[in-house]
């Protein structure tokens, strides 16, 4: 059986092992490209492993570009499986395989069609998100679902402990349907269409904190944008400055001034308190550009200092 799939990310490497391991003794293509400037590394790590497993691997982002049209029409495909993908397929490529296409999303489909629903789910406080399994149509994301698992989401877990619940949950449907999805042999139901909903691609300029927004919102920016994503971030002064940990803290106080971004506290070993539109948040861990990760009540020691610019 020839099975191809399009990855990308960490996440994408890891499925790509995993698919090896299930399908040992079938013939696989895998797709992928060149990570974005703030991305950490996966393009050769999945290109290595690919080749190192005897099978073919297509460097692309245009998966119907004019110069892979022979490779659609000579290669005969069983099954197309796309995991962590952010690129259009086509009809004219989705339809080549045998078996159907199918795609795993990080969102409880109807809900979060689109790019980056984690991120988006955390910035926007969800209690929940999880794992959708579908056959791909000509809508984006709007295909029948396959199957669903869903899991919760803390008012404190970061972008990267929500990801790796979620690659989890990625690998075990992919074990779980393997067989049944090259032997087409899988149900499907409709989504409510009505109740979709949908995001936009996340840029990093989109972690900009505005001061003036609630504490929640800010540390929910922050958690949503830490590692493997380049973080939220402010400015000092003219430099910027990422905030990659921070907590709110249990008696805030009630503040009457209105000066968000001003620096209430500092501790060296407590992080630095700032004001924000309705209450604080406290600053754990920051970095200005080109120096390393610290401590925010090590560097944030002025009272007088008022975090953003611009805003």
């Amino acid at each position: 059986m020839h099975i191809v799939l399009f990855c990308a990310t960490n996440r994408g490497y890891r499925f790509a092992s995993k698919l090896f391991q299930l399908g040992q003794g079938h013939k696989f293509t895998v797709f992928s490209f060149r990570e974005t400037a703030w991305e950490p590394p996966f393009l050769e790590k999945i290109r290595s492993l690919t080749l190192g497993q005897g099978q073919r691997f297509i460097e692309a982002r245009n998966v119907a570009h004019p110069d892979l049209q022979s490779f659609w029409r000579e290669a005969p495909i069983d099954l197309i499986l796309i995991a962590s993908w952010r690129y259009l397929v086509p009809e004219s490529v989705y339809s080549r395989a045998r078996q159907g296409c199918f795609v795993f999303h990080d969102s409880l489909l109807p809900k979060y069609r689109g790019f980056a629903p984690t991120v988006w789910s955390i910035i926007n406080g969800e209690r929940e998100t999880g794992v959708s399994l579908f056959r791909i149509n000509d809508r984006m994301d709007a295909g029948d679902i396959v199957e669903q698992r869903r899991i919760s989401i803390s008012e404190t877990e970061t972008i990267a402990e929500v990801m790796e619940r979620l690659t989890e949950l990625y690998l075990e449907l992919a074990e779980r349907r393997f067989d049944s999805l090259l032997e087409g042999n899988v149900s499907s139901y409709p989504q409510n269409h009505d109740e979709a909903t949908y995001t936009c691609k996340w840029t990093p300029e989109d972690a900009l904190i505005d001061w003036r927004k609630s504490a929640r919102e800010i540390f929910n920016l922050i958690r949503a944008t830490g590692k493997p994503y380049p973080g939220a971030y402010t400015f000092l002064g003219n430099r910027k400055l990422t905030i990659w940990s921070a907590d709110l803290p249990s008696m805030p106080g009630n503040y009457v001034s209105y000066a968000p971004g001003r620096v209430l506290e500092s501790q060296p070993d407590g992080g630095a308190t700032v004001l924000t539109g309705d209450g604080v948040i406290r600053l754990q861990t920051v970095q200005l550009d080109g120096e390393p990760i610290v401590n925010a009540g090590c560097m944030l020691t002025s009272l007088s200092l008022t975090l953003g610019r611009g805003i």
